[in-house]
């Protein structure tokens, strides 16, 4: 199952419009979020952590299943306490209701009620259970003369503990007040104080919640102790865990915790205190909706007396929710999308997904190191460069380095992790960009997207594959593999010099596939088109004797004007033809007629018998009648073959789509009109393209990589790795 684990990462201003309200002060250590998903992952689970501010529903987008589309739902496990205003428990979950994402823990209405203090005491007090006396002050003028001391103070809408301090006068309460309404801007409740003992207990479920053990917080004999939030940050109380509680006491604790969290309308888990008396008379303080999952928490140690590992107690916290949301007779259908037996006997999924997400800024990392070097591809060195460092990272890992030799353009890098004239697969990626150092872009991560020249054009494709490789190499399966990687450097030139490496190379191995970006959709390529190109050359003649020709044609400009009327007319979408003009220079002389034109385009189509065709409508076109005063000299550029989809692609595709269901990784079959460098594989062999990772804005100054995508490419390619030593039967 998809599983999206939703924190508020930090509490700067960027994730929203403005600041404005309450500002929340409670945050969850970041580790404990990263062990959450990975408690998760180890579940079977595709987790994907996400800072929920102003972009997280573009997020949840880009990685939720599409269940109105007959995909399996997914989950979010909300961490999320807020970032600011009224009742910032229920932000998050209104949100996901809007949405229509089910999530782990309450609904809206629960958190607004459990962590508005004073509504709680209302509706426990309502429903006739025990609780001290209370009162709500705004102000310090509003405070009696004849409140019965010790009293403590509680900010009405915070939680862990802020803002609490027992209070023996009328003076120290008054000053209190102000100092807390100033701080925390909200009411403050006010209590009894009642000194005894002190117990925290944890529930699990819903219809028949779990109660966890009676955990009572060790006050080391002081009866008037509590523990400050200075207490929970600094120096944690100790835990007493199962308490030393006699039988009938602990029935009760029990049956309240229970009527809490119903009455509450609480969900899922939830932890609930209390104090008792000398007298033995309990008294519930408040409910936590969002109880830690700290190490050092209440809720988990109790979770641990009662027989959970963090990893069961997380994947069983997802379960009660599952449950709730899809009913007990298809929490299994829903948690698993293959038999538990295949699940058992096949954790390498999940040993690839965790090692990939556990190292997600070093795959960052490696492609900001390479988006500062500059392959352009007329920069030789920088290309060379490239490839040198990139060798050096795959080197320790057991590959070889094979080098073709290019005076002309950089050199081609072959890479084997074998010795063997045969590879199970070869894996095409390109080290140059067509980007010329003056319109570089350094690399930037912006709202969960990774920026710079390069990113989207072959960088964050090797991104996937040095993430992938590494991924095999921890979980061992590396060696299993014959795996080559063939890294071209004339991509931007349509493959000059590399076509015949290329097709010498997939005959000797067993499927082929191109670390092309993908959409939004994750599209993998079975086709794509071909192109031509071609660079127009139109000059006007000088008439003879200073005659005037009888055409009307003598304007390079309106020449080249006609002729692109004439190439649009080539555009047939349900044929996959399209014209593209890349460019049009004029040159001129201010008192004298325009006497150069210079006229660049591409057309794009689908099969050789087009490619004939086309190639003599535009000789066609450009040939220049005699009585015209025009020139027209025609080139063409350089030209890449379709590269045509056929029954062993397809069938590699299906096998591609049941892999990616398996690894809960969306992909899409793509007949693309862009160009592939899989056009020039051997005939016969299976190929695809399209591994990379997901990107935007290609061909642009914005091009843009989606960072999150690292990981899913990475396991879709890494695990496609592996099954390739298998020989799938096409």
């Amino acid at each position: 199952m998809k599983v999206a684990v939703i924190y508020n990462k930090s509490q700067d201003n960027e994730g929203v419009l403005n600041v404005f309200g309450m500002q929340n002060q409670e945050t969850y250590n970041p580790k404990t979020v990263e062990r959450v998903a990975s408690a998760l992952e180890k579940g079977g689970h595709n987790v994907r952590v996400i800072d929920g501010n102003i972009n997280v529903i573009e997020q949840l987008q880009a990685f939720m299943p599409r269940v109105v589309q007959g995909e399996q739902p997914g989950m979010v496990f909300n961490m999320a306490y807020g970032l600011q205003g009224v009742s910032r428990y229920t932000h998050m979950p209104s949100l996901l209701e809007m949405l229509g994402v089910p999530y782990v823990g309450s609904s809206p209405a629960g958190h607004g009620v459990a962590l508005d203090k004073v509504t709680t005491k209302v509706m426990i007090q309502a429903a006739g259970l025990p609780t001290a006396p209370y009162w709500v002050f705004y102000n310090a003028d509003q405070i009696p003369d004849d409140l019965p001391y010790p009293i403590i103070t509680k900010p009405k809408m915070e939680a862990v503990s802020m803002g609490i301090q027992v209070i023996h006068d009328l003076n120290s309460l008054k000053t209190a007040i102000v100092d807390l309404v100033a701080q925390f801007k909200q009411p403050v409740l006010v209590e009894q104080f009642i000194p005894g003992r002190e117990f925290a207990v944890g529930l699990l479920g819903n219809r028949d919640p779990e109660i966890f053990p009676i955990l009572e917080i060790d006050l080391a004999g002081d009866p008037n102790a509590i523990q400050s939030l200075e207490d929970k940050m600094k120096k944690p109380k100790g835990k007493i865990c199962p308490s030393l509680v006699d039988e009938k006491v602990g029935k009760e604790i029990r049956r309240l915790t229970k009527e809490t969290f119903r009455i509450l309308g609480i969900y899922d888990f939830c932890r609930v205190d209390f104090r008792m008396d000398d007298k033995g008379n309990l008294y519930i303080l408040e409910l936590n909706s969002m109880a830690s999952l700290g190490l050092t928490g209440s809720y988990f140690h109790a979770a641990q007396v009662a027989g959970y590992t963090y990893e069961s107690m997380v994947n069983r916290m997802l379960d009660v929710a599952v449950e709730r949301y899809f009913g007990g007779q298809q929490i299994d259908q829903v948690l698993v999308q293959e038999p538990e037996s295949k699940a058992k006997k096949d954790p390498l999924r999940i040993r690839l997904r965790s090692y990939l997400r556990g190292n997600l800024r070093t795959m960052e990392d490696d492609l900001e190191k390479m988006v500062e070097i500059n392959s352009f591809v007329q920069n030789i060195e920088g290309i060379n460069s490239l490839g040198r460092w990139i060798a050096n990272k795959l080197s320790p890992i057991g590959f070889h380095r094979h080098v073709y030799s290019r005076a002309e353009f950089g050199n081609i890098l072959y890479l084997t992790n074998h010795m063997e004239e045969t590879n199970d697969i070869l894996i095409v990626g390109n080290l140059d960009n067509p980007v010329d150092f003056e319109d570089y872009n350094a690399f930037i991560e912006e709202k969960g997207r990774l920026y710079g020249t390069g990113v989207a054009r072959g960088k964050g494709g090797i991104a996937v594959l040095l993430g992938a490789i590494k991924a095999l190499r921890y979980t061992r399966t590396l060696k299993r593999v014959k795996c080559g990687i063939l890294l071209i450097t004339d991509e931007s030139l349509g493959e000059r010099s590399s076509k015949p490496v290329i097709e010498e190379l997939s005959k000797k191995s067993n499927y082929v596939v191109g670390l092309r970006g993908a959409g939004l959709s994750g599209e993998i390529m079975t086709s794509c088109s071909g192109t031509l190109r071609y660079e127009i050359e139109i000059n006007r003649r000088q008439s003879k004797g200073g005659l005037k020709s009888s055409s009307d044609v003598s304007d390079p400009i309106l020449f080249a004007s006609q002729k692109i009327n004439a190439l649009r007319k080539l555009n047939s979408e349900p044929d996959g033809i399209f014209t593209t003009i890349t460019g049009l220079q004029t040159k001129g002389m201010e008192d004298q007629p325009t006497y150069h034109a210079a006229l660049s385009f591409v057309v794009r189509y689908r099969t050789l018998d087009q490619k004939k065709k086309l190639e003599e409508q535009v000789n066609l076109i450009f040939t220049s009648k005699p009585q015209d005063n025009i020139k027209v000299h025609v080139t063409k550029g350089a030209q890449r073959k379709p590269f045509l989809e056929t029954e062993r692609t397809l069938r590699f595709y299906e096998k591609i789509e049941r892999m990616a269901k398996l690894l809960e990784v969306r992909v899409k079959k793509s007949e693309n009109s862009m160009v592939s460098c899989m056009a020039n594989v051997a005939e016969g062999v299976p190929a695809l393209d399209g591994f990379g990772p997901v990107t935007g804005a290609y061909g642009s100054n914005n091009e843009h990589v989606i960072r999150d995508s690292l990981i899913d490419r990475g396991v879709l390619l890494a695990y496609l790795i592996y099954q390739s030593s298998k020989n799938f039967d096409l």
